[in-house]
């Protein structure tokens, strides 16, 4: 079995927690949840929840090219709503960053997110050597 390989990426913000980026374990990265922080200022980017929805994936794109990977590699997604009125708007965000074949997905209704944010995605990706 090979060790844990934390990830890292300048370009997405770093972690807020005791935690990293993502961790490669053989061919498989586990992204930790991006929410739609400016890796510039670590703040909240503003605007609607498309806007926040690409930064969301700008970061976790960041992240998987530091991985050697691309949104082709992601096998699995969850994306946390604290709004499920929202999810048609980020469902047609995710459109714009990912093609068939889509990767599995989850959407999950949760109360609050980490700094008040709309959305979080986290996700599961596969690197074949």
């Amino acid at each position: 079995m090979t060790a844990n390989q934390p990830i890292h990426s300048d370009q997405a913000p770093d972690a807020i927690g005791p935690y990293s980026q993502a961790v490669r374990v053989d061919d498989t990265v586990y992204l930790s949840g991006q929410i739609p922080l400016d890796p510039a200022t670590m703040e909240l980017v503003s605007g609607d929840i498309e806007a926040q929805t690409r930064r969301v994936f700008d970061n976790l794109a960041a992240v998987m090219h530091s991985a050697g990977g691309t949104f082709g590699n992601i096998v699995k997604l969850t994306i946390y709503l604290v709004d499920l009125e929202q999810f048609a708007r980020v469902n047609a965000v995710m459109a714009e960053y990912f093609q068939a074949p889509f990767p599995s997905r989850a959407t999950v209704a949760v109360a609050a997110l980490p700094k008040g944010a709309p959305v979080e995605v986290e996700a599961i990706a596969h690197l074949p050597d």
